[in-house]
């Protein structure tokens, strides 16, 4: 146990975790020079395409240190504010943490939160400076703010570059001499911590976790505390490049089970394992509850797939414990869930990978929050959807949930940023200078401003500079509105929205044009209305094709061509009566882009 290091990497987006992560792995030998790639640990499609880690990975190494074998277990984590529940169970396993800053941007929003996460977890820091070799490296400025936050000194800072490896045999000794050996009695009851799990088609679920105290051995008869159920150990091993199996994980160690789990909701991330003979087991606390913050209805676009879609979520809550979801009907697109989301690239992930590892075609309705509504017979309801609205006359007052933002900007851009937060309903509560040209804006937004294209807009502002993170403050009384939307008269519950009043006007105008532009023209006219309750506040139609009826008409009397046009005039009145309108997805998806 004395020779077992658990730590983890913490920055920023883009800061260079998932290359520092590779060059660690090539450094000790773990993986083959004819085996490495960029963001080796990154193993899903969309992590590479779009360059980014969604998911924490593990991955143990083995490094050769004063003549001692040290086993060191690493975890990669997201840098996105969205996957920041997937940092705090990575650090809820680990002593100690890598905190990397570039040198190039230097301390960014999301450096500083989950520095403080890492700090709350008693974790012992070690500061790295990366990316020294970029021309535009400010080393000396940045290294003054590492010293600012931390409060440790200039030659604790470690500078590296992970893309040339530069300073990573001295980052390997640091891991070594200042990150503590895990705390833990081997002879002890059996108590370790579920930190991840992975559906394998074949063998079922994997559960990845680490112990604590005790040992777990293959054939072992082990019990999840949170759900009571027992199980046989098939296999455990250890988390190399390659699974590898072994006979025993004691304490301080990360590993792998494999007991033949087929059903999703039998493991919870956070779970403690122990021997089923042991009844009073301490309970482990570690990592926050996820608390999604966006709330979105996805649908099969064929109303047969619903089991399928079902199965599909149940396999991606396994493997990203952040999701959550429960059944739900629309009277426009039939039988659905109602999923909870971390954020908007959250949402987009889970929707790109149904449609990626499932082969799941679905349509995603409008994102919304969570409201609390307090209605007239004192009943106190949470509001997911704009369906679950209760009648105006039946509500005393709505609250929304409000988040205290950080955003770390160049000082040019204060003017438009501050603009860009109050146009959000937002109040600016505190200013601070980190040097002479980088300030920490603190502003109190309603997280439904923010949940749409607030980052695209922030990062345009800011050419890129502004860097925001954010968490969850309270709920307060606010004037919402539901706004809904009409086809022919006919309305179309996916696509409504609860919005302030004051924005309910704007928003019903933009939105109905933005219809216009997106439904594809009938051979009926399509009306397109928003409205407030009863009250219609905006209105756009699509015309009709129409087919020249005249055309064979040459000469003659004007009697005839009008006999043909008032006959299609009747056939279009029927047609509208009868006619369905087809949406498409990217009409479900127009309020997101209303700003452009």
């Amino acid at each position: 146990m004395k020779k077992i290091r658990n730590f983890c990497i913490i920055a920023h987006i883009d800061h260079g975790k998932s290359t520092l992560a590779d060059r660690l792995l090539e450094f000790t030998r773990t993986v083959d020079k004819r085996d490495m790639t960029n963001q080796l640990l990154d193993d899903m499609d969309l992590e590479r395409e779009r360059g980014i880690t969604i998911k924490s990975h593990a991955i143990q190494m083995v490094h050769v240190h004063q003549n001692e074998n040290y086993t060191l277990n690493l975890i990669d984590t997201p840098g996105h504010v969205d996957f920041s529940y997937e940092v705090s169970r990575s650090i809820a396993s680990c002593e100690g943490a890598i905190l990397v800053v570039d040198a190039a941007q230097g301390i960014q929003a999301q450096t500083i939160s989950n520095l403080y996460l890492a700090l709350e977890q008693g974790l012992e820091v070690i500061p790295v400076l990366n990316k020294i070799d970029l021309p535009g490296a400010m080393i000396e400025e940045v290294s003054d703010q590492i010293v600012d936050l931390i409060g440790c000194n200039s030659e604790d800072i470690l500078q590296v570059s992970a893309k040339d490896g530069l300073g990573i045999d001295n980052l390997l000794e640091n891991i070594i001499n200042k990150i503590p050996s895990p705390s833990g009695d081997s002879s002890d009851d059996l108590q370790a911590m579920i930190f991840d799990s992975v559906f394998n088609s074949f063998r079922g679920i994997e559960v990845l976790f680490r112990v604590f105290n005790g040992k777990i051995r293959k054939g072992d008869k082990v019990k999840f505390v949170n759900t009571g159920k027992e199980y046989n150990v098939d296999e455990i091993g250890i988390l190399k490049f390659d699974k590898s199996s072994c006979e025993e994980i004691s304490a301080g160690n990360v590993g792998y089970l494999i007991s033949g789990i087929k059903n999703a909701k039998e493991v919870k991330v956070g779970d403690t394992i122990t021997h089923s003979e042991n009844e009073n087991i301490e309970i482990i606390k570690g990592f926050e509850d996820v608390k999604p913050m966006v709330f979105a209805g996805i649908y099969p676009v064929d109303s047969s797939d619903y089991e399928d879609l079902r199965n599909s979520l149940e396999k991606l809550q396994l493997n990203d414990a952040s999701l959550v979801w429960e059944p739900e009907t629309s009277a426009a697109l039939g039988f659905g869930f109602r999923c909870g989301f971390l954020g908007m690239l959250h949402m987009d992930i889970i929707q790109e990978r149904l449609e990626r590892e499932f082969d799941m075609s679905v349509i995603t309705t409008v994102p919304s929050v969570e409201f609390l509504c307090y209605k007239t017979n004192q009943e106190k309801i949470s509001i997911y959807a704009p369906s679950e609205m209760p009648e105006p006359n039946e509500i005393i007052k709505i609250e929304e949930p409000m988040i205290t933002a950080q955003i770390i900007t160049k000082s040019e851009y204060i003017g438009g940023i501050i603009k860009l937060c109050i146009d959000r309903r937002g109040s600016l509560t505190n200013q601070i200078y980190l040097s002479k040209d980088r300030v920490e804006l603190s502003f109190t937004l309603p997280l439904a401003e923010i949940v749409f294209d607030f980052y695209d807009k922030l990062k345009s502002i800011s050419r890129g500079y502004a860097s925001l993170d954010y968490e969850f403050s309270d709920f307060k009384q606010s004037k919402m509105s539901k706004l809904d939307i009409m086809l022919n008269g006919e309305k179309v519950d996916a696509l409504s929205a609860i919005v302030h009043r004051e924005k309910a006007y704007t928003w019903g105008k933009k939105l109905c044009e933005k219809l216009k532009e997106l439904l594809p023209r009938q051979m009926f006219e399509i009306a397109i209305q928003a409205s407030i309750g009863t009250k219609i506040i905006a209105r756009e139609s699509v015309r009709a094709l129409r087919k020249n009826v005249t055309a064979r008409c040459y000469g003659g009397d004007i009697t005839r061509k009008r006999k043909l046009l008032e006959k299609q005039k009747k056939g279009k009145k029927r047609m509208r009566q009868v006619g369905n309108v087809e949406i498409p997805q990217s009409a479900f998806l127009a309020v997101l882009k209303i700003d452009e």
